[in-house]
Formats: structure tokens, C-alpha cells, sequence
């Protein structure tokens, strides 16, 4: 089972087959059956593979908990492709970008501006799915 939640929503709720989380430590997939943990999750796209469909989303962050056969994502923020404005994105990072040039001149600070990029480069992603492919080679599926 996975379930993703943000202060705001439950974002999905669903049977699973494959979970991919974006670590601070790199990607990480979780089969059903995998070890208990919890890690902290950064920036990214979150991928779940279920009945043969691949839905991705964008989160900027949070944690994950997997106990059982339940994987449970705490995320700050969570976004399908058909929710993000890719216009809107583009222009977080170029500012965030900006920032990183002339952090003097920029409201942001290094740090702040550094999870930006990753958080609009990693909206930019998932909006910018098309056709996706099974991590084990299996049937293509349709990005979301």
C-alpha cells in the first residue's frame, strides 16, 4: 500500500508495486516487502508503479516511512504533471539561478536558492513526462 500526504491533502492513497524516492542519498526503490525505514527525502520526483501505470510526481521535500507492506510519504509539497505550471517553474529557476550569481544582490541565500533549482528543475521533469518506461523493462506507460 502506499499513501502520499502533504499538510494540505491526501495526495494519493493506492495499491503499489514499486515506489522510487528521491533520498538525499540518491534514488531509492522500495518493493513490497522491503526492510523498515524512514528517510528524509529531498527535492524531486517521486515515481509509484502501479497495475501497469507509472505516476510521477514533483515533491519538494519531506520524509518516508515504510513499515510492512505500507509505504507512508510525508512531503511538503506534491505536484502530478498536470498540475504544474512549466511556465511558472522556469521562471523559479531562473531566479533561482539569478540568486546563486549575485547572492548579495539576491533575497535568497546560497541554500535557499540551491533547493530551489532543485525543486523547479524537478517540477520541470515531471511536467515534461511523456512516455515512460517499467524500471524492469516492461510495458511502456503513460507519464501523468
Amino acid at each position: 500500500m502506499f499513501e502520499m500526504v502533504t499538510p494540505e491533502r491526501v495526495v494519493l492513497s493506492r495499491r503499489a508495486d514499486f515506489v522510487v524516492l528521491p533520498a538525499f542519498e540518491g534514488e531509492m526503490g522500495v518493493l513490497p516487502g522491503h526492510e523498515p525505514f524512514i528517510v528524509q527525502l529531498q527535492p524531486g520526483e517521486l515515481r509509484v508503479v502501479a497495475d501497469a501505470e507509472l505516476i510521477s510526481f514533483s515533491i519538494s521535500g519531506g520524509f518516508a516511512e515504510v513499515l510492512g507492506e505500507k509505504v507512508s510519504v510525508f512531503a511538503e509539497t506534491a505536484e502530478m504533471a498536470s498540475e504544474i505550471d512549466e511556465e511558472r517553474a522556469r521562471q523559479g529557476l531562473e531566479r533561482a539561478k539569478a540568486a546563486l550569481r549575485a547572492p548579495k544582490e539576491a533575497l535568497l541565500t546560497v541554500e535557499q536558492a540551491a533547493a530551489m533549482i532543485k525543486r523547479e528543475a524537478a517540477r520541470l521533469r515531471v511536467a515534461g513526462l511523456k512516455r515512460r518506461r517499467h524500471p524492469n523493462g516492461g510495458r511502456p506507460f503513460e507519464g501523468h
